[in-house]
């Protein structure tokens, strides 16, 4: 069994985030780390394959500068390989075009079983990569799984919703998203850390992919200003002295609530 994950590196959030003043993006012009909530997606596609008799866990990922830090992570807890898409040109691009150009990525593989991604990265948040790589790669898409499992052709998922779970089945090959918490991410050895260094990570363009057009240019948008949220205001206290509910009704009517 085959199996791609992606993998984003993201600047180290025990860290105080800069933005960039030219563009009002996150700086990331330094070392990046994996992101937790792709490890669990690391951990769930080694332990099909094991449970599988056979194949290989492979990752694709798009960062700058050819950053691999956080790849290396990755292919220290057994990954077997990685496609990195490191590019200038892909700077200030969405979501979508993200998916486009991981999507490609895991084509340039020669695709996969399964091709699993986190729920949504920790610096990013937007919660859709993984859902428009599945339309795009034209594969069935499972969100939110909380476990996964593999019969023959079939891909069984428990996904998590409000009110429990639903259990779900789908053809395989597809794209499953995971919650975090979904397996415990093993911890790299020492072996595998050492193994990391000389396992192959294919540095490719945009135009190598032949997605076009990127960055700005394919978001569409522009960040005009960023400014910090306001700080919370200290909450009212009602003593109830039997008229409690009077100052309530105040005070909601106030804010036009009532």
């Amino acid at each position: 069994m085959n199996v791609i994950v992606c993998v984003k590196q993201i600047p180290d959030p025990a860290q105080v985030g800069e933005l960039d003043p030219s563009d009002n993006t996150l700086k990331r012009d330094g070392k990046l780390i994996l992101d937790e909530s792709d490890s669990y997606g690391v951990e769930m596609a080694l332990q099909l394959v094991t449970t599988a008799g056979g194949g290989e866990v492979s990752l694709v990922s798009m960062a700058p500068n050819g950053e691999t830090s956080g790849l290396r992570t990755a292919l220290a807890m057994g990954a077997a390989k990685a496609v990195l898409v490191s590019d200038p040109e892909l700077a200030g691009s969405d979501a979508l075009t993200t998916a486009k150009v991981l999507a490609a990525a895991v084509q340039r593989l020669g695709g996969a079983d399964l091709v699993i991604a986190a729920t949504e990265s920790s610096d990013g948040y937007t919660g859709t990569v993984p859902e428009q790589m599945a339309e795009l790669l034209g594969l069935p898409s499972v969100t939110f799984a909380k476990h996964v499992a593999v019969d023959g052709e079939t891909l069984k998922v428990d996904r998590q919703t409000e009110a429990g779970y639903d259990e779900v089945t789908c053809s395989l090959p597809a794209v499953v998203s995971v919650t975090a918490g979904v397996v415990e991410p093993r911890y790299p050895s020492f072996k595998g850390i050492m193994a990391a260094k000389s396992k192959p990570v294919e540095e490719v363009t945009a135009a190598d992919l032949g997605v076009e057009p990127v960055g700005w240019a394919g978001a569409g948008q522009q960040i005009i200003d960023v400014a910090s949220a306001p700080e919370r205001e200290a909450g009212e206290i009602v003593e109830d002295e039997g008229e409690g509910y009077a100052k309530i009704v105040e005070f909601l009517d106030k804010l036009k609530v009532i």
